[in-house]
């Protein structure tokens, strides 16, 4: 039985005043970007990546254009070690990035760590205590003066260390569970830690605020960092990092409104990989700023490319609705939205608009290597003429007038219903093809000559129909009118030639293709619809004419 009553508030908010951040609409700029899946990500695997596995996951991180990662607690494993050393000994670290390594506040941990980094062009020392009320309590039964004295202990060591050994080092300092702790004693420590490091221009020292379990709604965390920001000292030589989990499922929106809030970094991972619920997804903060015309300064070009790479080397899947990388996040099913894209796409291209306003999809998919036909578009039996239409005029070519569209989008709908399935692209061309497009229902034209009299067309056309050819003669308002009349005579049926449209669909000149279609109307008022390609536009009329006839006469002609 569920008991809410077990529960308390268990996070510290802080004056009313340390909300400034709510006066933005927008982040302005994007952070400095920390991949932590190589530390925090892989311990939360099931099977932690090989050292195979992490090479090849670093060029994937490095492809990105992450220039700062954390590589590991390389005090934790032997695999974690030997991780770090391949990439210093073999020389893999590019010039402008910084690995980073964790490590907690204890000296065998500490100086194993600094064996690991020994001759690393760039790293950042990151150590870290637990400072929340229920660790001091329940895990270490320490005072406050006692936990500070762990931080500033740390913070000597590794200054002391980093003096001797070789390399090139900055610090981090974290205290874990701060969404835990009352902000005025994570200031307390953090100063005390800062002290010791003593920031400076050239000294950047990076204190870390991690949510390490999500416990407020997100607006407390971002007055919690404001508070921190403006009472920091040496806050103009301090980095203000961020590093979110995703407990309460608002990862997303603690970073977000952190970084109105004042920070200038953050620590996450990609797809949102972590402990527990996992931290925070740094592919969606960096597309929610793109989606707002900020650069995040990350290459997210090739999204495919990315989740491939992921789920090989991580064993994890990028779920199908995670924001922007997921297979169907772009994906319209439904005929109202097909319809509303369609008509935004073509409203984008006639408009050659630069900026981006099509409904229902938040940005450009072609951006991050996604397509309109196999991504956006997709045929169920839910959907409309809209999009079916729009796949088959933008990837085929086919542009169908209004109601041969909603005929053949019936029919489309009709086979996925029945089959219980997605359409892909090209099996609703195949279904147009088979159902529209220069049918042989046994009657063809082998022979025509026009002539132009006044405002009228006189024909001579030759009807093939079971091996044997016949000759007509007719006349119409126009070349189709004519041959519409000659076949009519032909074949005794009566129908009215209803709907005609036709363009051009690729090559210029004798080298293009016409594309017809026509709607026949039986005497009932039943519509039936045919389409015809050729080279000459009298061939494809001629043909989508036939196919049209083929269509209303099934099963009567002999």
């Amino acid at each position: 039985m569920m008991d809410s009553t077990k529960y308390r508030v268990g996070y510290f908010p802080v004056d009313n005043k340390y909300n400034k951040w709510a006066e933005k609409d927008h982040i302005e700029k994007p952070p400095v970007w920390c991949s932590v899946d190589m530390r925090d990500g892989n311990q939360s695997l099931v099977i932690p990546m090989s050292l195979e596995e992490k090479l090849e996951f670093f060029k994937v991180l490095l492809k990105v254009g992450f220039k700062e990662i954390e590589v590991g607690f390389p005090a934790a494993s032997e695999t974690e070690y030997e991780f770090l050393r391949t990439l210093i000994d073999k020389n893999m670290i590019p010039d402008d990035v910084t690995v980073q390594v964790l490590t907690q506040c204890r000296e065998h941990i500490i100086r194993k760590t600094f064996d690991a980094c020994k001759g690393a062009p760039s790293a950042i020392i990151h150590f870290y205590n637990s400072v929340s009320v229920a660790q001091r309590e329940q895990v270490f039964n320490k005072s406050k003066e006692e936990i500070k004295q762990i931080a500033i202990d740390g913070a000597k060591l590794v200054k002391k260390l980093a003096s001797e050994y070789e390399g090139n080092f900055r610090f981090e300092y974290s205290p874990e569970s701060f969404t835990g702790t009352e902000p005025e004693y994570a200031l307390e420590v953090c100063n005390a830690v800062l002290d010791v490091l003593e920031p400076s221009e050239t000294n950047n020292v990076i204190i870390n605020l991690p949510v390490t379990v999500e416990m407020s709604m997100p607006h407390i965390y971002a007055s919690q960092v404001e508070y921190m920001s403006e009472n920091l000292k040496y806050r103009e030589f301090v980095t203000l990092s961020l590093h979110p989990h995703n407990d309460r499922g608002t990862g997303v929106a603690d970073t977000e409104l952190a970084l109105l809030a004042g920070a200038d970094r953050v620590e996450g991972t990609l797809f949102g990989n972590g402990e527990r619920t996992g931290n925070v997804d740094i592919i969606t903060l960096a597309m929610n700023m793109y989606s707002h015309g900020v650069d995040p300064k990350l290459d997210l070009s090739d999204m495919n490319y990315i989740v491939s790479e992921y789920e090989k080397c991580t064993r994890m899947h990028v779920y199908e609705r995670a924001p922007y990388a997921g297979a169907l996040v772009f994906a319209a099913f439904s005929g109202s939205h097909q319809d509303a894209i369609a008509k935004g796409m073509k409203y984008r291209q006639k408009k050659n608009l630069h900026e981006w306003s099509v409904p229902y999809i938040p940005i450009d998919p072609t951006d991050i290597g996604r397509t309109y036909d196999a991504d956006v578009i997709r045929v169920n039996s839910q959907s409309g003429k809209g999009g079916i239409g729009y796949i088959l005029e933008q990837t085929f070519g086919y542009n169908l007038p209004s109601k041969m569209r909603e005929h053949f989008s019936y029919l489309c709908k009709d086979i996925s219903d029945r089959e219980h399935k997605e359409l892909k692209p090209d099996e609703v061309l195949s279904i147009f093809t088979e159902n529209y497009l220069n049918l042989d229902g046994g009657i063809k034209v082998t022979d025509f000559d026009f002539m132009r009299e006044n405002n009228s067309v006189k024909i001579s056309i030759t009807f093939s129909h079971n091996g044997k050819e016949t000759e007509m003669e007719a006349e119409g308002n126009g070349t189709l009118s004519a041959i519409n009349n000659a076949l009519c005579e032909f074949t005794g049926k009566q129908y009215t030639l209803q709907v005609f449209s036709q363009h051009s669909m690729q090559g210029e000149g004798s080298r293009s293709v016409a594309a017809s279609y026509i709607g026949l109307e039986r005497e009932d008022g039943t519509m039936f619809w045919g389409a015809g390609t050729d080279t000459d536009v009298i061939t494809a009329n001629t043909n989508a004419l036939l196919s049209a006839f083929h269509n209303m006469t099934k099963g009567d002609v002999k």
